[in-house]
């Protein structure tokens, strides 16, 4: 088994492609990701191992925004576990590439674990909203439907990549991958999970929660309508 800094170095030149990665994802994520897949090969966990630990950081944050009245330090909490939790999303997949390649059944669980969380993450914020009316200020049962809103986004963007991805004929083999936009990067900011986990730091806030939330849910419709368009338009252009 390889050291800790044997694993880093040759995770470092087995990256994937930034092309269609945010600017969180690409510098923040992907880099703490790349050290906690060092650690768990030097540790001798799997990548399926790593997913769970990934999963059970994001759903004690879940947990936590539906049964705990908000606060600054619950916000910071939640937060903290998200971001672990989306850092160990990121090693799995960089684990399994450093072991010689992943498996069709470690791709399934990463990928429902992942859409699990979306759900549960919104879901438990709509209770939240419930439970805490009068700290978040959602009295009007209106506010409910934001959440619903905005995991639908999610959900439906979610699919609706990963449908893409797998419709799109692949490039030829040894073709150059293509060169990562940095406009690209900073515009897809507003959808990137990382960036999304850090909305919770407003918790204390109450209703400066609320409307932070609110206002990445619209961001997050806006963005789906604009993804739609653009898959639409290039599956037109596959050749049956």
């Amino acid at each position: 088994m390889a050291s800790f800094g044997t694993a880093l170095r040759e995770l470092r030149g087995a990256q994937k492609s930034a092309k269609g990665v945010s600017l969180y994802s690409r510098f923040v994520n992907r880099p703490a990701g790349r050290y906690l897949a060092a650690g768990s090969y030097a540790l001798g966990l799997t990548p399926n191992q790593v997913t769970l630990i990934s999963a059970a950081f994001s759903f004690a944050a879940v947990a936590a925004v539906a049964l705990s009245a908000p606060s600054w330090g619950l916000g910071i909490t939640v937060w903290a576990a998200l971001a672990v939790g989306f850092a160990f999303d990121s090693a799995d997949g960089q684990l399994a590439r450093l072991r010689g390649g992943g498996s069709a059944a470690g791709e399934w669980l990463d990928h429902v674990v992942d859409c699990a969380k979306l759900t549960a993450l919104h879901t438990c914020v709509l209770i939240a909203f419930y439970r805490f009316p009068g700290e978040y200020g959602t009295a009007g049962d209106g506010w409910l439907l934001v959440p619903l809103g905005f995991q639908f986004a999610s959900v439906v963007t979610f699919f609706g990549g990963l449908l893409t991805e797998k419709l799109k004929p692949k490039p030829p083999p040894g073709s150059p991958a293509a060169a990562p936009s940095t406009v690209r990067a900073v515009a897809l900011l507003p959808v990137d999970y990382g960036v999304f986990c850090l909305v919770f730091l407003l918790l204390g806030g109450g209703e400066l929660f609320r409307w932070a939330y609110a206002g990445l849910g619209a961001v997050a419709v806006l963005f789906l309508l604009a993804f739609l368009a653009k898959w639409f338009r290039e599956l037109s252009a596959v050749p049956r």
